[in-house]
């Protein structure tokens, strides 16, 4: 099989070229054709030398993803399920803002932390995708928006690893796809706005710090282990204090002097002023400088789960802000075209027997961590 482009950062792409006898310069050219403009034909690449032209198409090519389906939701937002292959597909959404576009890229076909509000999670896991499946994902998309608007600027200012998956289990492919993010000669995206998001690998927070620092949203989603434990199972092998320890490590690196923690309100599980007042005491005793996103849930088929009404997601968001922690509510996008946060799940071929562990765990949490209230005495 030929070597797809995509696969490549400028590092990478600079050492392909030697092997073919081609100075870095011919990289970088390379690079600013498929990343800047979108070309994916050598022949259409004119400041090329033509004999390289010739040579390019014998052993390479840019390779993106097959658009399975595009959806527009009435809010702007859009949708695209990509195909990448043995029966998998992911999904990626554009989420247009008067002052920003933000392109939320997925990293896995399915996810194996199986976190007990995602949709992602209940579909199980079957692969890592490739470092060029991350990077095409974007690519399609930033050349598809020029197109639909007509402009030859950036449309996409932003781009969070938000989608399906969980991106440090992917740490491999991931980096290479965020340099090319980052490069000037590919995206030129600023670090702070370029967001991963964790639901905690801690060994992988700390090679992020040092390898490829860029701004990181931790899923928290409970102020306790025991609650915690239910709805990211990953908290069983990574506990709070562990996650809290590698967030204070991460900071010196990060661009922002602050993480984000997202934190998903379930009516009548992590929704009650005591698990407020948990989250400060958190954060405190840890000494971690963040802000809260409260992430309203989006119901999906089977989740058995409820989100917490409007008035308790604002006291909620208002004892957070009156203890000192900047504390926001994610506006609701594209939820019409199940495009919304937690509503991601593309085609997957699951080799986890995700649904078995899902329908156990509901039983669980129904027994064990629902909140109930206190009677007076």
């Amino acid at each position: 099989m030929t070597a797809n482009l995509l696969d490549y950062d400028l590092e990478g792409l600079a050492a392909f070229c030697e092997r073919l006898g081609e100075k870095r310069f011919r990289a970088v050219q390379l690079y600013r054709w498929i990343h800047q403009k979108g070309v994916a034909r050598f022949e259409d690449m004119t400041d090329l030398a033509r004999s390289l032209r010739e040579k390019l198409p014998g052993v390479c090519e840019v390779r993106g993803l097959p658009v399975l389906t595009q959806q527009i939701s009435t809010d702007g937002t859009i949708k695209w399920l990509f195909d990448v292959g043995g029966g998998n597909a992911v999904e990626t959404v554009f989420i247009p803002e008067d002052d920003r576009g933000t392109l939320c890229v997925s990293s896995q076909a399915g996810c194996a932390v199986g976190c007990r509000f995602c949709s992602t999670g209940h579909q199980g896991f079957s692969r890592n995708l490739g470092a060029g499946e991350i990077i095409a994902q974007l690519w399609y998309a930033e050349h598809f928006l020029r197109q639909r608007f007509n402009t030859t600027e950036r449309v996409i200012s932003n781009v969070v690893m938000m989608g399906m998956g969980e991106p440090l289990q992917n740490y491999g492919a991931l980096v290479p796809a965020l340099r090319t993010m980052l490069d000037d000669h590919g995206y030129g995206l600023s670090r702070r706005r370029l967001t991963v998001s964790t639901s905690g690998v801690v060994p992988m927070m700390d090679r992020l710090s040092q390898d490829c620092p860029v701004a990181l949203a931790v899923s928290l989603h409970a102020p306790n282990d025991e609650l915690r434990d239910h709805l990211v199972p990953l908290n069983r092998k990574y506990p709070l204090a562990e996650l809290m320890a590698a967030c204070k490590r991460y900071l010196p690196a990060a661009p922002r002097d602050f993480i984000t923690f997202e934190y998903c309100m379930l009516e009548g599980v992590n929704d009650q002023p005591e698990h407020a007042q948990q989250l400060v005491a958190l954060v405190r005793a840890h000494g971690v400088p963040c802000k809260f996103n409260l992430i309203p849930f989006n119901p999906f088929p089977d989740s058995g789960l409820k989100c917490s009404g409007k008035a308790v997601v604002k006291a909620f968001a208002e004892q957070l802000n009156a203890a000192g922690i900047v504390t926001t509510v994610r506006k609701t996008r594209g939820d019409d075209i199940d495009a919304a946060c937690g509503q991601l799940a593309g085609d997957v071929l699951d080799r986890t027997n995700a649904a078995e562990r899902m329908a156990q765990r509901r039983g669980q949490v129904e027994q064990v961590v629902v909140w109930q209230p206190r009677e007076k005495t």
